[in-house]
Protein backbone atom coordinates (compact mmCIF):
# COMPACT_ATOMS: atom_id res chain seq x y z
CA UNK A 1 0.00 0.00 0.00
CA UNK A 2 1.38 3.37 -0.94
CA UNK A 3 2.14 5.75 1.55
CA UNK A 4 1.19 8.73 -0.57
CA UNK A 5 -1.36 9.17 -3.00
CA UNK A 6 -0.55 10.28 -6.39
CA UNK A 7 -2.52 13.50 -7.19
CA UNK A 8 -4.49 13.51 -10.48
CA UNK A 9 -3.48 16.41 -12.14
CA UNK A 10 -5.17 17.48 -15.25
CA UNK A 11 -4.66 17.36 -19.10
CA UNK A 12 -3.02 19.77 -21.25
CA UNK A 13 -6.23 21.71 -22.72
CA UNK A 14 -9.28 20.31 -20.74
CA UNK A 15 -10.02 23.82 -18.95
CA UNK A 16 -12.81 24.11 -15.36
CA UNK A 17 -13.95 26.70 -13.48
CA UNK A 18 -13.51 26.25 -9.74
CA UNK A 19 -16.73 27.26 -7.65
CA UNK A 20 -14.83 27.86 -4.61
CA UNK A 21 -12.29 30.18 -5.78
CA UNK A 22 -14.46 31.79 -8.55
CA UNK A 23 -11.47 31.08 -11.18
CA UNK A 24 -10.35 29.18 -14.46
CA UNK A 25 -8.36 26.28 -14.16
CA UNK A 26 -6.32 24.52 -16.66
CA UNK A 27 -6.63 20.76 -15.89
CA UNK A 28 -8.41 19.97 -12.44
CA UNK A 29 -6.52 21.50 -9.77
CA UNK A 30 -9.70 21.50 -6.90
CA UNK A 31 -11.64 18.54 -6.17
CA UNK A 32 -14.69 17.59 -8.28
CA UNK A 33 -17.56 18.66 -5.84
CA UNK A 34 -15.83 22.22 -6.31
CA UNK A 35 -15.57 22.84 -10.08
CA UNK A 36 -17.32 22.45 -13.20
CA UNK A 37 -16.37 20.98 -16.56
CA UNK A 38 -14.10 19.94 -18.42
CA UNK A 39 -14.69 22.63 -21.09
CA UNK A 40 -12.41 22.88 -24.18
CA UNK A 41 -11.22 26.23 -24.29
CA UNK A 42 -10.63 28.72 -21.57
CA UNK A 43 -13.49 31.24 -22.38
CA UNK A 44 -16.10 28.01 -22.14
CA UNK A 45 -14.84 27.58 -18.91
CA UNK A 46 -14.86 31.14 -18.05
CA UNK A 47 -18.86 31.34 -18.90
CA UNK A 48 -19.41 28.38 -16.75
CA UNK A 49 -21.55 30.20 -14.44
CA UNK A 50 -23.77 32.15 -16.89
CA UNK A 51 -24.08 28.35 -19.06
CA UNK A 52 -25.22 26.91 -15.95
CA UNK A 53 -27.81 29.42 -15.58
CA UNK A 54 -29.12 29.41 -18.88
CA UNK A 55 -29.61 25.45 -18.83
CA UNK A 56 -31.20 25.79 -15.37
CA UNK A 57 -34.19 28.10 -16.79
CA UNK A 58 -34.05 26.66 -19.73
CA UNK A 59 -35.15 23.24 -17.34
CA UNK A 60 -37.34 25.36 -14.90
CA UNK A 61 -39.59 26.79 -18.21
CA UNK A 62 -39.61 23.29 -20.03
CA UNK A 63 -43.07 21.78 -19.58
CA UNK A 64 -42.00 18.47 -20.15
CA UNK A 65 -39.82 18.31 -16.27
CA UNK A 66 -42.86 19.91 -14.48
CA UNK A 67 -45.42 17.23 -12.90
CA UNK A 68 -49.35 17.62 -13.64
CA UNK A 69 -50.81 19.60 -10.98
CA UNK A 70 -52.97 17.43 -8.75
CA UNK A 71 -56.28 18.90 -9.20
CA UNK A 72 -55.25 17.78 -12.69
CA UNK A 73 -54.11 14.57 -12.24
CA UNK A 74 -56.08 11.93 -14.13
Amino acid sequence: MALFKKRTTGKPGEWYYCLKHQKVEEGPECPAKNRFGPYTTREEAARAMDTAQERNLEWETDPKWHDTPRDQAP
